[in-house]
């Protein structure tokens, strides 16, 4: 979504919180100065508002001004507010870890899975899609700053990983994941931004017929810099929805 688009979704939607406009605006603004400074197409990169800390009301208003893509990290919470489903030409992520045993709730109910990151979870997704009848998409999420606390596969077996999705029949993967660490300074997210993009690279040369196009890294404090190190996707919450 563009800043023009933005402007005339807000047109049509007077009547929605002047803050979530506000914060919107910003938003997509700070994408768009980013995306140019870095010689990239704002319209490149796609804003998925993070909506895992705040109710279907918020998340309705978001839709009204012309949010499309939103991020949920927990099945269960996803599947309560989102009982009612998000209307045609929205797309669910789940940013958050999956649990295999959720593996099926989770691929009738999201669009795009964003935490795969490891065999068991490949193989419970893969037989949901294949229940459902639809090819699901998916990213690898890797941890590239090898933080023990948090999720994604070590770099190091993102190319098994990958050559197991290139082989699904039921598993669409579309790119890359990674979280950066919590930095005082963005500047310090520069390098785990850096290295996922060469990885996706590396991958991207050894399965060429499959489509790495998204390269999803940076949240609220650092999207700027994911940006410039060529993000295609950013997640932002606090940004958008507030603290």
């Amino acid at each position: 979504m563009s800043v023009a688009d933005f402007t005339r979704s807000i047109e049509a939607a007077a009547d929605q919180p002047t803050a979530l406009r506000s914060r919107i605006t910003d938003v997509l603004t700070r994408i768009a100065d980013a995306s140019r400074a870095a010689g990239r197409r704002p319209e490149d990169v796609t804003l998925v508002a993070v909506s895992k800390t705040v109710d279907r009301r918020a998340v309705d208003a978001a839709l009204a001004l012309g949010i499309r893509h939103f991020g949920e990290n927990r099945v269960q919470d996803a599947s309560r507010k989102l009982g009612d489903p998000l209307p045609a030409g929205a797309c669910l992520h789940l940013i958050g870890q999956l649990q295999s045993n959720k593996a099926k709730p989770a691929a009738a109910l999201f669009d795009i899975i964003e935490s795969v990151d490891r065999p068991s979870v490949i193989d419970a997704l893969e037989k949901a899609a294949e229940r459902n009848g639809q090819p699901l998409p998916v990213l690898l999420q890797v941890n590239v700053a090898r933080e023990p606390q948090k999720a994604g596969c070590d770099p190091d077996q993102a190319a098994s990983l990958m050559a197991r999705l290139a082989q699904s029949p039921s598993l669409t993967p579309q790119g890359l994941m990674t979280m950066a660490p919590l930095v005082a300074d963005p500047e310090d997210a520069r390098p785990i931004f850096a290295g996922l993009r060469t990885i996706q690279h590396k991958l991207q040369r050894q399965f060429p017929a499959a489509d790495l196009h998204t390269l999803s890294m940076g949240m609220t404090n650092d999207f700027h810099i994911a940006i410039e190190e060529g993000a295609t996707s950013v997640r932002i919450g606090r940004a958008i929805f507030g603290p």
